[in-house]
Parts: C-alpha cells; sequence; structure tokens
C-alpha cells in the first residue's frame, strides 16, 4: 500500500519516540557568579527528527543541562541576532528566554500536571532598573490537576550577559523549588525546554510546537541523573 505523505506529517517524528536523555552531575553546580557547563552538558538536538517537514524548527540556541542534589542547572547561549532582545518582566510569555518544564516523577503517562510538575521562566532582560536585569520566575502550568508549591522570592536563580548578537544565560533551580526532588530515591525526570526568541523563533526539545508541551507531561522526555562527574 502506497504511504500517504500527508498522514506522515500530521505529529512531528520525534513525538513519536519517548527520548531518555542521560545528565551528567556537577558539583560545584551553582555559585555567585553562576555557572558554567562544559559541552559534555549539551542536551542532544532531538529536533533533528523533524528537519524537512512542516515542523521542523531553526536551532539557534546552544543548551546545556547538569544536576546535583542540590538542585537543576541550566546555561543558554543564543548568537546571531540582528535585534535587540526583548524582555517585559510583565509579558513573560511574549519575552525572549527560557521556558522550563520539569516532572520530578517522570509519569509520562498523565496529560494533566500533577504537584510534582513545575514550569519556570528565566529572561536575560526585562526587569530592575531600565529593564536591564535577568527575571526568573515561577509560571503555572494550564488545566494541571494540581499546581506545585510556590516558590519563594530569590529562590530562583538566574544570571546573565547581553551581547550585541545575543546573550547568555545561566540558570538554576534549588532542590527547595523542585517539589518531590529526591535523586537518589527518583533519578529521572520529566523534562522541556522552550527556548524562546522574537527574531529567531522558538527552539523546544522533546516536542515542538503544535504539540501541547506547555500543559501535557506527556509530550515531555525523560533526563536520567547518572552519578558520572
Amino acid at each position: 500500500m502506497a504511504e500517504n505523505p500527508t498522514l506522515n506529517t500530521l505529529l512531528p517524528p520525534r513525538y513519536l519516540f519517548q527520548f531518555a536523555v542521560p545528565v551528567a552531575r556537577r558539583e560545584p553546580i551553582w555559585s555567585a557568579g553562576g555557572t558554567k557547563l562544559d559541552e559534555a552538558c549539551q542536551l542532544p538536538d532531538l529536533a533533528a527528527l523533524d528537519r524537512e517537514t512542516p515542523s521542523s524548527e531553526r536551532r539557534f540556541a546552544d543548551v546545556r543541562l547538569a544536576w546535583a542534589p542540590e538542585g537543576v542547572a541550566m546555561t543558554v547561549v543564543v548568537k546571531e541576532k540582528q535585534k535587540p532582545v526583548w524582555c517585559r518582566e510583565t509579558r513573560f510569555d511574549e519575552s525572549d528566554g527560557l521556558q522550563v518544564w520539569i516532572d520530578t516523577r517522570a509519569t509520562h503517562s498523565l496529560h494533566r500536571a500533577t504537584k510534582f510538575c513545575h514550569r519556570f521562566g528565566f529572561t536575560p532582560a526585562g526587569g530592575g532598573r531600565g529593564d536591564a536585569e535577568p527575571v526568573a520566575d515561577q509560571l503555572l502550568i494550564n488545566r494541571a490537576r494540581e499546581n506545585a508549591r510556590p516558590v519563594k522570592p530569590r529562590e530562583l536563580q538566574v544570571r546573565s550577559k547581553v551581547t550585541k548578537d545575543g546573550y547568555q544565560m545561566a540558570v538554576f533551580m534549588p532542590a527547595v523549588s523542585l517539589g518531590g526532588y529526591d535523586p537518589a530515591q527518583y533519578p529521572r525526570l520529566g523534562f522541556n525546554y522552550a527556548v524562546v526568541d522574537r527574531e529567531l523563533g522558538v527552539q523546544t526539545f522533546a516536542s515542538g510546537i503544535g504539540m501541547p508541551f506547555d500543559e501535557d507531561p506527556s509530550c515531555w522526555a525523560t533526563l536520567e541523573l547518572t552519578a558520572k562527574a
């Protein structure tokens, strides 16, 4: 039977797989100056499976991640921008920056978030005097069965440097901000990210635009917290 090319492109190819990605442990994971993660911490380009399909994304950000008992750290580097970064603390969903979804129980059979599911947002600017300071905040997950514990002010950490063609940003989600985070007992996390840029587009991890990854934990990949340093 001949294949129908229309049916083949209804879903992004990477959505047809459940990915498990090993993540290395790094200590110290965070300091007053932020964190620097080596190339071994770079997250793979799962969106490469979608290339040459209508759902394909342009890869424009270098995203890295590491873990420690104290929490999870990430770095993002965006280059090749022609326009200045656009960030507004009051318009988080429209701002340039990083959004992260983490399920500390990695329960991929559920379609609605539980109290173990978290959504955080980070922008390289948009806060403070002259909107020049980076911002970190907790965001609600639509249709959640139960919301995660609200984070306290300054629990989430972010450091950034805005450059002429983009930005560099380091973020830290401490264990206290991640309800249920216990790498010894639960060494797997449900995970997705979206780097949002008003000029360059959106870069995601486990499933892209068109899929309800912003609210459905079954759309997220798995991070395996390995003991390797």
